[in-house]
């Protein structure tokens, strides 16, 4: 069972170096491909103001924030949910170094000592990923929404975790899987998620998917083909990505 975690954030600016903070965190749940519905989401107060550049991102106001918690009150639920999964992040030492950053200051106030994310994870960069799939064009999430004509039209500003949701459509396009299934009609309508115009999430029977996986003979011989595919071309995509 291969679990990971699509992740964003969103902040009061760019620098930590200047002090800024995380805002709100979005995670999306997937597991062997399948989107599960135990997603994650929280709004911080970050005790600082916002930049009115990333307001004009994000939509985020001091107003909104008032009544949420500090990043510390969450810093434990947040790590038991991510602890030992493979967070796939757009543009990683971004999101990364902000919540190192709210991290060592959770440590630094209570004495704490969590680690950073890179020793609780394994953390895919799907920027980067983009960028050897399509070298030379653009590949932020709304180019490649375009390119893989993944429907983004609800999304006026940025959020945690409606990006989340649509870097998982995005994710699994580019590494050439199917969309996947929102397993529990309780999570709401399509509506609150993200629509698709190839794509489409639908509430299923759990007990109705059938899995088929590939016996050991199945697996070698796909291995020996993609050794044969990197011999001839000199690399293989599709080997690095799984």
């Amino acid at each position: 069972m291969k679990r990971q975690v699509l992740l964003d954030t969103e902040t009061t600016g760019l620098e930590t170096r200047d002090g800024h903070r995380i805002i709100e965190i979005g995670c999306v749940e997937m597991i062997d491909r399948k989107m599960t519905g135990n997603d994650y989401h929280q709004y911080t107060q970050p005790n600082r103001a916002i930049d009115a550049e990333a307001l004009a991102v994000h939509g985020i106001t001091p107003e909104f924030l008032a009544d949420k918690p500090n990043f510390e009150k969450i810093t434990a639920e947040f790590i038991e949910y991510i602890k030992g999964a493979e967070l796939i992040i757009h543009n990683a030492p971004f999101d990364v170094g902000f919540l190192d950053y709210e991290i060592d200051l959770h440590n630094q106030k209570t004495g704490d000592n969590y680690p950073h994310l890179d020793a609780l994870c394994t953390i895919t960069d799907s920027l980067v990923m983009a960028r050897d799939l399509h070298p030379g064009q653009r590949n932020s999430l709304d180019a490649l929404c375009k390119r893989y004509e993944i429907s983004n039209e609800h999304r006026t500003l940025h959020g945690a975790l409606l990006d989340s949701q649509i870097l998982g459509d995005v994710y699994l396009a580019m590494t050439g899987g199917q969309t996947a299934l929102l397993l529990s009609s309780s999570q709401g309508s399509d509506a609150e998620h993200t629509g698709t115009s190839d794509f489409r999430r639908v509430s299923v029977d759990n007990n109705a998917l059938k899995v088929i996986k590939a016996n050991a003979e199945e697996e070698q011989m796909h291995i020996e083909r993609m050794t044969d595919i990197e011999k001839i071309s000199g690399k293989n995509s599709w080997k690095t990505l799984f």
